[in-house]
């Protein structure tokens, strides 16, 4: 079997060697994120949204204590919004809260320039090969001259084209996966703003 792979890769040469370098890491990232989220409860808003509920009828010291062991990136925001209405005035608490913000987004947000990167290039890496192979097979056609074997030209072309068939397969997949991703932080940049805003609207009227 890994005969097989390395014949295939062999085929197109270094820039399918390449492609297939770009495909492992593409997999890694996505899974690697998939796991990151997770622990940074993503998709968990459940008990950040009760401990704003706390908060709203007045229950502030119950609200603070049930996200203190929290590590979700909600809680994180939640959490500083809530202490910085206790120790700072309405606009530093604003500000400091819209720093904790950002610097969730900013982890949330990590390993997407990569696979920003892989969507680009691989497509780019693909063609590349491709062109180096045509001018191959051209080549091979004007040394033959008026011998040329049309099925022999066929077959370097069709290996050509295997790089840039290899690198749009890597390209789609990475570029979904980014467009997902990017929807995720999309999502929890509006939590963000939202839960915040309900805290320290809360603390303004109190």
């Amino acid at each position: 079997m890994l005969t097989q792979i390395t014949d295939f890769l062999n085929i197109g040469g270094p820039a399918l060697w390449l492609i297939a370098g770009l495909s492992v890491i593409t997999l890694g990232l996505i899974l690697w994120k998939l796991w990151r989220l997770s622990l940074m409860g993503a998709w968990r808003k459940g008990a950040t949204e009760a401990a704003v509920g706390q908060w709203q009828i007045g229950q502030y010291d119950n609200a603070i204590a049930s996200l203190r062991n929290r590590t979700g990136l909600r809680a994180r925001v939640v959490r500083a919004a809530m202490q910085a209405c206790r120790t700072l005035s309405p606009e530093d608490a604003r500000d400091e809260t819209s720093r904790v913000a950002r610097g969730a987004l900013m982890d949330a947000g990590s390993g997407l320039r990569a696979l920003d990167l892989i969507a680009t290039i691989a497509p780019l890496v693909g063609l590349l090969g491709t062109v180096l192979g045509m001018i191959e097979a051209f080549q091979a056609l004007q040394d033959s001259g008026a011998r040329a074997d049309p099925s022999a030209l066929a077959g370097g072309i069709w290996e050509a084209l295997l790089t840039t068939a290899a690198g749009m397969a890597v390209a789609i997949p990475a570029s979904m996966a980014l467009s997902w991703f990017d929807s995720i932080n999309d999502r929890l940049a509006h939590d963000f703003d939202d839960l915040a805003t309900r805290v320290l609207t809360k603390a303004k009227q109190g």
